[in-house]
C-alpha cells in the first residue's frame, strides 16, 4: 500500500496530538483516479478492526476505495469522529469489527450523517488523543485503508485538543444552506405542523430486542403526516424523511423555512427497568427559557432566529430580548398544545405515563417564534409500549390522539387570537 500521509498529492494532514483531516485531494493518487467515485465505498469487516493499541486504541477501516474524511475528539462526553463522503455501512455489525466495551472504549455506533455524508463515532471510557491518522492505498487495486492510532492524555490535554477541525472547504459542504432567510408566518388559516422525528443515522437513539428509536420514529412520522395532510386546514413537514443524521438546530431551522405553526418532535426512550411506560408530553422549562435565548442569539444567524423579523445589525443583547417577548405568545401556546395533547390521548385510548406532562430543557423545545413539544411516545425498554409501538394499529391510537389535539388546538388559539384583535 502507498500511504497517503507521505504523498502531499494525497493531502493527508496528521497531528501528533490533536485531529487529523484529509480531503478530496486524496483522490489525486494515479491509480484511485481511474475508478468511479460516485459509488459508495464500503467497508471490508474481515480486514478491519477496533481495537485496544499499546496503551491506547486503534481504528483499522479497509474500504473498497479511498474516500475524503476528517478525524476529531469531541469532549463532554469523549469521543472519537470520523466523518466520510461517503462509506455505506450496509450489513455491517459492530461486532464484526469491534469486541465490545473495555477501559478505553465504551460504545461504537455508525451510520448516515446526511446525504453524501456519513460518520463513525468511537465514545472513550478513558482521555485518549490522535497520534496519527492516515489513509493508504493500493496500487493493485485501488482499495484503502484508513488507520487511527490513538494515545492517552491528560484530561486537559484531550480537552484542548478536541473540537471540530475548522475548515471553511469541508464546513461549505456539509453545512445548513443558510442563503434562504426565515419565512414570515403565512397568514392563510392553514395550520403548518413540523413533525420531527428523533435522532436518525449515525444517532439511532434507543434500542431493544432490534427495536431503533430512530426507525421506528420515522415510521411513525411518515404515518403522523399523511394523517395530518388528509386534515382539512392543516399540513405537514418533516425535519428529516430518511435514515439521516439532523443536527437538533437544523431541525428548527427547517421548521422555521417552513413556515411551521407548531413542531411535535417524537421519541420513545429507553430506561434500565421496564416498568415505566406510556407516553409524556414535554414543554420547554421556564427557567430555561432566558438561557435558551441567550444561547441562540450567541449561535445563530441573525436571519434564523425569529421568523419575519430582520435582527440583521443587532447585538445579542437585542436578539435575548426579541426572542423573549416572541415566547410570551409561544410558551403558553405550547403549553396548551401540551395539555390538549394529554387530554385528547387518553381520549383516544393511548397508554399514558403516570407523570404524563414534564418539562425539561431540551433543544428542539427553543425556538422562540412557534410552539413546540416533545412526545415521548412510550418507552421502548417496556415490552407493551414496544409492542405497541411496533404495529400500525397501536401508532393509529397515538396519530388519532395527536391529530385531535392539533385541531381542538389550532381552534382554540384562533378564537384567542380573535379577542386579542377586538
Amino acid at each position: 500500500m502507498r500511504n497517503s500521509r507521505r504523498d502531499r498529492a494525497g493531502a493527508g494532514i496528521v497531528k501528533s496530538y490533536g485531529l487529523a483531516v484529509c480531503l478530496a485531494a486524496l483522490l489525486l493518487a494515479a491509480p484511485a483516479a481511474a475508478q468511479d467515485f460516485s459509488a459508495l465505498a464500503r467497508v471490508d469487516a474481515s480486514q478491519s478492526q477496533i481495537r485496544a493499541w499499546r496503551q491506547g486504541a486503534e481504528i483499522v477501516l479497509d474500504i473498497s476505495q479511498p474516500v475524503p474524511f476528517r478525524v476529531f475528539t469531541l469532549d463532554a462526553p469523549r469521543r472519537l469522529v470520523i466523518d466520510f463522503r461517503e462509506v455505506d455501512w450496509t450489513g455491517l455489525a459492530r461486532d464484526a469489527i469491534w469486541d465490545g466495551p473495555d477501559s478505553r472504549i465504551s460504545a461504537l455506533r455508525f451510520g448516515a450523517l446526511r446525504p453524501g455524508w456519513s460518520r463513525m463515532v468511537v465514545d472513550l471510557a478513558q482521555p485518549l488523543v490522535i497520534e496519527t491518522a492516515g489513509m493508504a492505498t493500493t496500487d493493485s487495486d485501488g482499495k484503502a485503508r484508513l488507520t487511527v492510532r490513538l494515545i492517552p492524555a491528560s484530561e486537559d490535554g484531550f480537552a484542548e485538543a478536541s473540537g471540530a477541525p475548522p475548515d471553511p472547504g469541508w464546513d461549505s459542504l456539509v453545512a445548513t444552506d443558510v442563503t434562504q432567510s426565515a419565512l414570515p408566518p403565512r397568514d392563510d388559516g392553514i395550520v403548518v405542523v413540523a413533525i420531527d422525528p428523533g435522532h436518525g443515522g449515525v444517532d439511532p437513539g434507543a434500542e431493544r430486542d432490534g427495536v431503533f428509536e430512530a426507525e421506528l420514529m420515522l415510521i411513525l412520522a411518515r404515518e403522523l403526516a399523511e394523517a395530518i395532510n388528509r386534515t382539512e386546514g392543516m399540513r405537514s413537514v418533516l425535519t428529516r424523511g430518511s435514515d439521516v443524521f439532523v443536527a437538533l438546530d437544523e431541525r428548527m431551522t427547517q421548521a422555521r423555512l417552513a413556515g411551521a405553526d407548531v413542531m411535535i418532535s417524537l421519541h420513545a426512550d429507553a430506561l434500565d427497568e421496564d416498568e415505566t411506560h406510556g407516553a409524556s408530553i414535554y414543554t420547554l422549562d421556564a427557567d430555561a427559557r432566558d438561557a435558551a435565548s441567550a444561547r441562540m442569539a450567541e449561535r445563530h444567524d441573525r436571519g434564523d432566529l425569529v421568523a419575519g423579523l430582520d435582527l440583521k445589525g443587532q447585538d445579542d443583547t437585542v436578539a435575548t430580548v426579541l426572542m423573549d417577548l416572541a415566547r410570551q405568545e409561544t410558551a403558553p401556546q405550547s403549553e396548551r398544545l401540551a395539555d390538549a395533547i394529554v387530554a385528547a390521548l387518553e381520549e383516544t385510548g393511548a397508554e399514558l405515563n403516570s407523570r404524563p406532562r414534564r418539562h425539561a430543557a431540551l433543544a428542539v423545545l427553543n425556538a422562540a417564534d412557534f410552539a413546540s413539544v416533545l412526545v415521548e411516545v412510550g418507552f421502548l425498554s417496556n415490552a407493551d409500549d414496544r409492542a405497541a409501538l411496533s404495529v400500525q394499529p397501536g401508532r393509529a391510537t397515538i396519530i388519532r390522539g395527536l391529530v385531535l389535539a392539533l385541531q381542538r388546538w389550532a381552534v382554540d388559539e384562533a378564537a384567542r387570537a380573535q379577542l386579542l384583535r377586538r
